[in-house]
């Protein structure tokens, strides 16, 4: 009765590990998908590029310690757009700042975009790196 008790159990407890593993699998395939940086259709900001560089303009606050010590420049941010539109893996490649403030301005105000059209390679939606510049200037 006991082994049968016991084999009943490591058959469930081994039910539910396999259950895990294979929702655990589902996820890192996903992250596997490749990453394009040519496509046949560009990722687009909705509304297109216009729309990209207004919400740039009304959402980017210029550091006010940047200000004072006269840093200005162009910030390159790199970052994917997902298969659903969604940002992710936002790096900065390029910051005039040593103290990469004016980089991390432009990370925040990419956090903040909506979901972009993905982009499309032989008719499927795939994942796109996409880098953006951010002018900062002082007038």
């Amino acid at each position: 009765m006991k082994r049968a008790l016991f084999c009943l159990l490591m058959l469930a407890f081994g039910l539910t590990v396999s259950a895990q593993a294979e929702k655990g699998t589902a996820s890192v395939s996903l992250e596997k998908e490749p990453i394009y940086t040519v496509v046949e259709q560009d990722p687009e900001f909705p509304g297109g590029m216009e729309k990209l560089y207004q919400f740039i303009a009304a959402n980017v606050q210029y550091p006010e310690a940047c200000k004072e010590e006269r840093i200005s420049g162009t910030v390159f941010v790199t970052f994917v757009i997902e298969m659903d539109g969604s940002i992710n893996n936002i790096k900065i490649l390029r910051d005039p700042d040593p103290e990469r403030r004016l980089g991390e301005e432009a990370v925040r105000v990419v956090k903040m975009m909506p979901k972009w059209k993905p982009g499309k390679a032989q008719g499927k939606k795939v994942r796109v790196q996409y880098n953006l510049p951010f002018k900062f200037s002082l007038n």
